[in-house]
């Protein structure tokens, strides 16, 4: 992967606010050549799709939860721990690129040179300005349709964790519950844990402190 995306205005300007652009008329064989291994840049049905670069607090948020995650799971002998611009196709025609995601022992092999071609059980996504509709409406719609079990949208400018739920029914959509606070435990990882409130402090809490808590629970 090797195209170098920059946006800009009519008058030539680049595009320094948040933003989140469709370019039209690609082919998968081109997103996984061209798409860039440095950002986050996705792929549905011909189109790619560019996201703005990562703000300072967006960063430090995939920073935390990657290290407790990987810390956990990598304890538990779970599984593994990937980040964007790690590519999932969970279908033909469609490929994302999750802030953090968790492959399970058993679906290891699923996972090539290029990308994941699976379903994760947990995918988390930190919500931004440019990308909230993306999240809380696209990508749970695409989630929910390719079985992902378990899903958090983590909203730092509204402080709050909206997890989504597989429901019984295989017609109905996801069952989400919003979180601002306390404790919430994973149903995909087991045993693992967070306390929403860690999620909003300015500065995030230590991490392995965080870590040996969930651990000890």
């Amino acid at each position: 992967m090797s195209l170098a995306v920059k946006v800009t205005m009519e008058d030539g300007a680049e595009l320094s606010a948040a933003y989140l652009v469709r370019f039209g008329g690609w082919t998968e064989e081109q997103y996984l050549r061209e798409a860039s291994e440095t950002r986050i840049v996705e792929f549905e049905d011909g189109e790619v799709i560019v996201h703005s670069p990562a703000g300072r607090r967006h960063q430090r948020l995939i920073r935390f939860l990657t290290m407790v995650l990987q810390g956990f799971v990598g304890r538990r002998r779970l599984g593994e721990i990937l980040n964007g611009p790690a590519v999932v196709r969970l279908r033909s025609g469609l490929y994302y690129e999750p802030d953090i995601f968790f492959i399970p022992v058993h679906q290891l092999h699923e996972s090539g040179e290029d990308f994941f071609s699976g379903v994760p059980a947990l995918i988390v996504e930190i919500v931004s300005a440019s990308s909230r509709s993306h999240d809380l409406r696209t990508k749970a719609s695409a989630y929910r349709d390719r079985g992902v079990p378990e899903y958090w949208t983590i909203d730092p400018d509204r402080a709050v964790l909206t997890r989504h739920l597989l429901p019984p029914d295989p017609q109905a959509p996801y069952r989400a519950s919003e979180h601002t606070g306390g404790r919430l435990e994973s149903q995909t990882v087991p045993g693992f844990w967070v306390d929403v409130s860690w999620l909003w402090q300015d500065p995030l809490p230590d991490e392995l402190r965080c870590l040996e808590q969930i651990l000890a629970a």
